[in-house]
């Protein structure tokens, strides 16, 4: 589907787009004269104000997931699809200002695949390495391809020159400046973004609303059915388990992330890190609660997108087109294709910078050329993120798992590695490796082996697999069964997670001079 704007509307557009990428690309230019070695390249020299650090923060996480996501979730389930985002990803951000930001940023770290060496050792480097890398891959990846179906949309272009345009204009504003670069640029972008939101929410609900945005969000919500203004619409021991698991799943799943920990580290000391998560947190949930919003009302408006739009880019763009005048499209896209290209330059530096010093920092041939490594692995990573990306959208169902495994197998080592003293590398291992084995397992359960039909609700999934394993004659199977099926994978992988630290940490005895983990400081460091 295309959305039509006039000859001098999609003019404006174009030249709107191209000066404002000239201005940011100026932008990186002078952020490029503050990158005097590594760390001002990987982490702003650990000197970034509460006002930078926050806006670096903000637009990182408040990204497509926030307002596209947000929004196709709110059209299609409702409140019980926004458990995850806003409400869980607000309260990660609180959660990682009040308990992880401070200790973290005194641990001195470039990668949070850091501190699992200094606290696990050099193995659950490499594990943490590998769960990072491979979700962030399909995470730049589905920005390309975001931006790709906007730019289709307005201007017709073909989605491969739009990926390929998109992950180049990327990779220059990266390479150029490294962090100092994305942060400047994503401050800007941040304020565009939050402008353009405001702006088509305001006019939405006001329309709605007759003029009144109040009568207009009112309006809204007294259309929904009832079930869709729930959080758990069915009260089942199931069904509040499920949801619980969504919200932990946000929460804890979040604080693991590279992307978000390394904007910990650039802060300025740790009272800055902290109080630009607590800020965060209190602008992303109202902020995040637009794009619920304006999903309700697609839904109350009876709009539907394109069969072939499965991931909701066009639900946003279609509202636009419908309540905004051409030039207030205008600031619209462009307030989309902020929040795209600082979500993707964001995820690409922190990708390379777990590529640059976890996995080829020890590669002779960059001993002492350590810059020109980092800004290989910008390159490389853009190269992976496209090439996923040209390999078609089926890659975005990996990302609804990403949260998943990083809360079952990270969540637990990072918590007793900040808060306890490991006594060796099992503890960790065991707590990542029977974490994740055990969601797997039920995941597996739910998704190849009694996978429930379409017309069930979830709910219902435990009732279901006590039927397929022959119900009240099926004996203790089917009661097992039953059991099994009634904890979520997540709440079951995180519990495991846990008995699998403990086991390392009391039933493995420490072998000195084999292991030692190196504490992390409570001392002030600004």
């Amino acid at each position: 589907m295309s959305i039509q704007l006039s000859q001098w509307g999609l003019i404006g557009l174009a030249v709107a787009i191209v000066l404002y990428m000239l201005a940011l690309l100026g932008v990186s230019i002078y952020a490029s004269t503050q990158v005097k070695d590594e760390q001002d390249f990987l982490v702003a020299g650990r000197r970034l104000p509460l006002h930078l650090s926050w806006g670096a923060l903000m637009a990182t996480w408040f990204g497509s997931s926030a307002i596209i996501g947000a929004s196709k979730a709110a059209w299609e389930s409702g409140l019980s699809g926004v458990i995850l985002d806003p409400f869980a990803c607000s309260a990660t951000l609180l959660f990682t200002g009040l308990v992880f930001a401070s200790p973290l940023w005194r641990s001195h770290l470039f990668t949070i695949a850091d501190f699992y060496r200094k606290k696990y050792g050099k193995r659950a480097e490499y594990l943490a390495c590998l769960i990072q890398l491979t979700t962030f891959f399909c995470w730049i990846a589905s920005q390309y391809i975001a931006l790709g179906s906007v730019l289709q949309a307005y201007f017709g272009m073909n989605p491969m020159v739009a990926i390929i345009g998109s992950a180049v204009v990327v990779t220059i504003y990266t390479l150029i400046g490294g962090m100092w670069s994305v942060t400047l640029t994503d401050a800007i972008q941040i304020v565009v973004a939050l402008i353009g939101l405001v702006i088509l929410g305001y006019a939405v609900m006001a329309h709605i609303g007759e003029g009144n945005v109040i009568a207009g969000v009112q309006t809204v919500l007294a259309k929904q059915p009832p079930e869709r203004l729930k959080f758990v619409p069915d009260w089942t021991a199931f069904g509040l388990m499920a949801a619980i698991g969504t919200f932990l799943t946000g929460l804890l799943g979040n604080v693991p992330g590279q992307d978000l920990q390394q904007r910990v580290f650039t802060a300025k000391n740790p009272r800055t890190a902290s109080l630009a998560c607590i800020l965060s947190a209190a602008a992303y949930f109202p902020f995040g609660l637009i794009p619920v919003m304006l999903g309700l009302a697609a839904f109350s408006l009876g709009i539907q997108m394109p069969e072939n739009d499965t991931d909701g880019h066009m639900l946003l763009p279609m509202l636009a087109a419908q309540f905004l005048h051409e030039g207030l499209v205008i600031v619209f896209v462009l307030a989309v294709i902020s929040i795209i290209v600082s979500v993707a330059c964001s995820a690409t530096i922190s990708e390379a910078t777990i590529l640059a010093s976890n996995v080829l920092g020890g590669v002779k041939l960059f001993e002492g050329r350590h810059l020109l490594l980092d800004r290989l692995c910008v390159i490389l990573v853009t190269i992976g993120s496209v090439l996923l990306a040209f390999s078609g959208e089926s890659i975005m169902g990996l990302l609804d798992i990403q949260l998943s495994i990083a809360m079952v197998a990270l969540f637990v080592p990072l918590l007793m590695g900040v808060f306890s003293r490991p006594r060796n590398e099992i503890c960790g291992l065991l707590a990542m490796l029977i974490g994740g084995a055990v969601w797997g397992l039920r995941y597996a359960f739910e998704i190849f082996w009694y996978a429930p039909p379409e017309d069930l609700s979830y709910a219902r999934y435990p009732d279901f697999v006590y039927s397929q394993l022959g119900g009240d004659t099926g004996g203790i199977v089917a009661q097992l069964g039953y059991l099994y099926a009634l904890v979520p994978s997540d709440i079951q992988g995180l519990i495991l997670s846990f008995v699998g630290y403990y086991i390392g940490q009391y039933c493995f005895r420490h072998t000195p001079g084999h292991f030692e983990a190196e504490p992390v400081s409570t001392e002030s460091a600004g």
